[in-house]
């Protein structure tokens, strides 16, 4: 499902470049999860952004589903991003003049996969029934965490991409939400990778992985993959 081949990224922001990910190396195969942990600025999200093809690769290949994306142009990028992978980042990105109702199935519409019975599954499973009919501003920011977990999971990726998805909510709510996710993605087939600070979400997932300084952490780049 993702082949990530000794992948490196930097920027240049002065005299001399800096180097985030460095001969990063591992697969995941459809329908797994894996989470990916490491202290602030270990390039977490950077990875995810590169995977979701938000970013540019430095080096490296990153195959999604059989494509490679490292070098896509931008509107075959798009339109992975609308068949294939499903993204929740920390900025939920709602649009505010649909209803959480319409936000849910924005996605799935765009990628022709609505189904309106999933999407009230949803929504009930996730705790939102009672606010289908309002409009982002109208909730509170824990609500439209929800909402954007919703809309990725309506349009049944087979990739999804989650930075701290749980992170604006209480305990017992994250735990509810990640078995929703959990249970949706072996439902769909979806493979997960999810940054986060949680070692109760990381144990979790079927796989944890460890990144420090940009490096794998623990094992040699190249023997990272399952």
């Amino acid at each position: 499902m993702l082949k990530i081949d000794h992948l490196s990224k930097r920027y240049v922001t002065g005299a001399e470049p800096v180097e985030v990910l460095t001969d990063v190396s591992f697969e995941m195969a459809a329908g797994e999860t894996l989470a990916l942990e490491g202290e602030s600025g270990s390039g977490k999200s950077t990875l995810l952004h590169l995977v979701g093809g938000l970013d540019q690769v430095s080096g490296g290949r990153i195959v999604v589903d059989g494509t490679d994306i490292t070098d896509l142009p931008d509107h075959k990028t798009a339109q992975l991003r609308r068949e294939t992978i499903g993204l929740i980042f920390q900025q939920f990105n709602l649009i505010p003049s649909l209803t959480v109702a319409s936000n849910i199935a924005f996605h799935a519409r765009l990628s022709g996969r609505h189904d309106p019975e999933w999407s009230a599954y949803l929504a009930e499973k996730i705790g939102l029934q009672e606010h289908l009919d309002k409009y982002p501003e109208a909730i509170s920011g824990g609500q439209q965490q929800r909402v954007a977990i919703a809309r990725s999971l309506a349009a049944r990726p087979r990739l999804l991409l989650a930075d701290e998805p749980t992170g604006n909510l209480d305990e017992a709510t994250a735990d509810q939400v990640l078995g929703l996710m959990l249970e949706s993605a072996t439902e769909a087939g979806t493979a997960i990778l999810m940054v986060t600070h949680s070692t109760r979400q990381a144990a979790r997932m079927q796989r944890r992985l460890t990144l420090s300084r940009g490096r794998v952490q623990g094992v040699p780049a190249q023997a990272a993959v399952s």
